[in-house]
């Protein structure tokens, strides 16, 4: 985008299209109401919602209702009016089009809200909470990304920040005027240091529990052809989705569905693994993919066959979980137990024996990262962001601890506050930002 777009009157439609009750077109710039004026039947009133008609040359286009928002006080810091108009696809795109030739152009991808972000409504953790929000797949998530919304992360840190200044300000002043103030005590600033190191790292702790509720939990369930593992996603599932028979190697592709279990779960059904000798090519490159989908996996069920036995087979495929979290499930108890080897758990897909505690054992690994306890969550630019500042204040730490000159000290503290304002915003980049809100969605 080009510094004369920024000032553009944009527009976009901000309701996903499809038949339903309601559409909403969003307009944002200085030509908003003049636009307006063009195509709607009623005078607006500024902060009252009004009832009228979209014309196209006196054409009754559609039947509406109008919100009109001041400049500053809208979501994008600028003049925005909201349509609301009947749902239907058409309907919405006529008034778009008509907007657009009286003088708008169509949003980018994210432009209200990078608006709201370039106009100080919101800084830039709050903008990303507002993507976070949107794909949101869990309630859970949404939980947290609302509390980011309305600010708990900016606030963390700004207050971190608050800390690293305060220390850097009285290094500053005894550097700048050494008769009048003292330089601190390098005591002081190991034990601020240290506090601020362990407060970043606390943050910094739930990483992971953050990037598995944002973008889930991956489970894979592996094991030989035709021991179940399509009836227990089906299962799991609590719906037909993968084909079951009683011939091996049915299952030839990887087959994905989505749980929600507090945390958004992958639940992946694989192909049977075998010697790829006795099979066709197709059936080879399935197992292929379910080696792949063992490598990529968080959590992977192995499943065995109990009635059988379990096999040589099994071994050499179980080995391939090694440093997996997994669960072993040994299924078709109800045809009778050959072998139960250590800890794994016995069910039936069949008569449903078991499941419920395969679920609950599930659940139990999957709600290690659903802590509802978080203050916010983080995203891997706001941690690498974390853990950049955490490297400028270790080495703030050492050198504190070494007594070298406080003017170098200062050098790494100047570096930690850069990093902090680049979760905020206040030092940015072009490539940065625009990568940023790529990942929205037109219309917000």
């Amino acid at each position: 985008m080009n510094i004369l777009q920024e000032f553009d009157t944009i527009t976009a439609i901000a309701t996903p299209l499809g038949t339903g009750g309601v559409g909403v077109i969003r307009i944002s710039g200085d030509k908003t109401y003049e636009i307006l004026s063009s195509i709607y039947n009623k005078k607006t009133e500024i902060g009252k919602i009004s009832h009228g008609w979209i014309l196209d040359d006196d054409k009754k286009i559609d039947e509406v209702i109008v919100l009109p928002f001041k400049k500053p006080h809208s979501y994008t810091g600028e003049d925005v009016v909201e349509i609301h108009c009947h749902g239907g696809i058409n309907v919405v795109k006529n008034i778009l089009d008509l907007i657009i030739k009286n003088g708008a152009r169509i949003a980018e991808k994210g432009e209200f809200t990078k608006r709201a972000f370039l106009n100080k409504k919101m800084d830039l953790s709050q903008a990303e909470a507002v993507a976070d929000l949107i794909h949101a797949k869990t309630k859970n998530f949404a939980k947290h990304s609302a509390k980011n919304l309305s600010g708990v992360l900016a606030e963390k840190i700004k207050e971190i920040r608050a800390d690293i200044f305060k220390v850097l300000s009285r290094i500053i002043a005894g550097i700048d005027f050494p008769e009048d103030v003292a330089e601190p005590e390098y005591s002081y600033l190991t034990e601020n240091f240290e506090r601020i190191i362990a407060e970043i790292d606390r943050i910094l702790e739930s990483a992971k529990s953050s990037n598995i509720m944002r973008q889930g939990l991956k489970i894979a369930i592996v094991g030989r052809p035709n021991v179940g593992k399509s009836s227990l996603f089906n299962t799991l599932l609590n719906l037909e989705r993968a084909i079951v028979t009683d011939i091996a190697g049915t299952t030839r592709d990887i087959l994905r569905e989505n749980l929600d279990w507090d945390v958004p779960i992958t639940l992946i059904d694989t192909a049977g693994i075998r010697d790829t000798q006795d099979v066709d090519k197709v059936e080879e490159i399935g197992i292929e993919f379910s080696k792949q989908a063992v490598e990529e996996a968080d959590f992977v069920i192995f499943l065995y066959d109990a009635h059988a036995g379990y096999t040589r087979e099994d071994d050499q495929i179980f080995k391939l979980l090694e440093g997996k979290e997994h669960l072993i499930a040994a299924n078709k108890t109800d045809l009778g137990v050959k072998e139960l080897i250590e800890c794994a758990l016995p069910i039936s897909t069949y008569t449903k024996d078991g499941l419920d505690e395969l679920k609950e054992q599930i659940k139990k690994y999957s709600y290690n990262f659903s802590n509802e306890d978080m203050e916010f969550t983080t995203n891997t630019r706001q941690q690498n962001c974390l853990e950049n500042c955490r490297e400028s204040l270790m080495n703030a730490l050492v050198s504190a601890r070494n007594q070298e000159l406080q003017d170098l000290i200062s050098i790494d503290l100047k570096s930690s506050l850069l990093f902090l304002d680049e979760i905020t915003g206040e030092v940015i980049t072009d490539e940065i930002l625009n990568n940023i809100f790529e990942h929205f969605c037109i219309g917000k």
